[in-house]
């Protein structure tokens, strides 16, 4: 039986995970000399610091959010005022909250420095004036994760919509389509650890029995335990909008390592090495399941040795905190994280509505 506090526990927790992830990183963001990260920082960075001058995000205060939670915020918002995922609503928000705040350089905009795919979007949109659906580029980055995870949320209970919504919404900014393939196995699995499931050698199995029912768009190339099509058997199992399962198979694959005394990354910030440091999602993907996996009901150990592994840490870290966040719940936390960030009473108030509509699905 779905106990409703429970659940509404697990969804505010990945939403303030992802927000916490990201602020915590704010000021050791993208050190890829990790002997300049700890000559700034110090052997061990244990939660909210300042940027340094003249490096990412100057001028803004420990704590803060960078362009990522601001945007996160911005769908949450929209989640909150449309009681569910509206896209007319959401970009909306972006045309009138954030884009008039842009000129098109990295260095510019609230946060402190813009991504790519929002620069490529800006362009598009204010420069060129195309419409929505246009101006999607070729980023191959973690930043639409980094606000459908609220969607993930939302949806927790409705994976066909999530899957629907979170593609969709990908697709605004980053056309790939193994970037969307990849952005909505994460939601899946975001959703699946929202629902009480642990991110384990077995979640892989529980996010391909949903492609088997149609219930996710990806296409089944084998049969049940990944055997081989058996002969006279209908080729393809099942086809689906994106052309592998993989992106579903991975999180399997990452938590029996992080399980297997034999196979261990010791410190586990080093992660960041192991996988690499860079910004692309086939980075950063791993490394977060790694360290969700590693330390499921320890949220502090997560999400500081994904900002502590250097890199593009801030989406480590956002991407951690949410599947950590989810697994611990709000209230496995620690409060001096709560305590820290900018705005939390806010950014709280909002997740828990998101959360409680969250539980009213559960239980319908």
């Amino acid at each position: 039986m779905t106990n409703r506090e429970d659940v509404r526990n697990r969804a505010a927790g990945a939403i303030m995970g992802a927000f916490i992830g990201d602020a915590l990183a704010l000021g050791p963001h993208w050190y890829y000399r990790l002997d300049e990260l700890r000559r700034d920082y110090g052997d061990w960075i244990d939660g909210y610091t300042d940027p340094k001058p003249g490096r990412y995000h100057d001028g803004l205060k420990a704590g803060q959010s960078s362009q990522a939670g601001i945007i996160l915020d911005l769908m949450v918002r929209s989640l909150v005022a449309s009681n569910g995922y509206d896209q007319d609503d959401f970009c909306r928000r972006l045309d009138e909250d954030l884009f008039p705040l842009l000129d098109g350089t990295p260095a510019h905009g609230p946060g402190g420095y813009t991504s790519q795919s929002i620069r490529d979007a800006w362009r598009k949109r204010v420069e060129q004036g195309l419409p929505w659906g246009e101006v999607g580029g070729h980023a191959d980055t973690t930043e639409a994760i980094e606000r459908t995870l609220a969607i993930a949320v939302r949806y927790a209970f409705r994976p066909r919509q999530l899957a629907a919504a979170i593609a969709d919404n990908t697709v605004l900014t980053q056309v790939d389509d193994t970037v969307v393939s990849m952005t909505v196995a994460f939601g899946a699995l975001l959703a699946l650890l929202v629902q009480g499931r642990r991110l384990d050698s077995d979640i892989s199995a529980e996010l391909m029995a949903l492609v088997k029912s149609g219930d996710l768009p990806f296409h089944a190339v084998t049969s049940d335990d990944l055997q081989p099509p058996r002969p006279g058997q209908p080729d393809p199992p099942r086809a689906g909008r994106f052309a592998s399962p993989d992106a579903l198979l991975t999180p399997s694959f990452i938590a029996t390592a992080a399980a297997d005394p034999e196979v261990r990354i010791e410190p586990p910030w080093k992660v960041s090495l192991v996988y690499g440091m860079p910004c692309a999602i086939y980075h950063q993907l791993p490394a977060a399941y790694y360290l969700s996996a590693r330390f499921a009901d320890d949220f502090e150990a997560a999400v500081l040795h994904a900002v502590n592994g250097g890199g593009q840490n801030m989406a480590r870290a956002m991407l951690a905190g949410a599947l950590t966040g989810a697994q611990v719940g709000l209230s496995g936390i620690p409060h001096r994280f709560l305590a820290g960030l900018e705005n939390a009473g806010e950014l709280r108030q909002r997740a828990e509505q998101v959360a409680s509509a969250v539980t009213d699905d559960a239980l319908s």
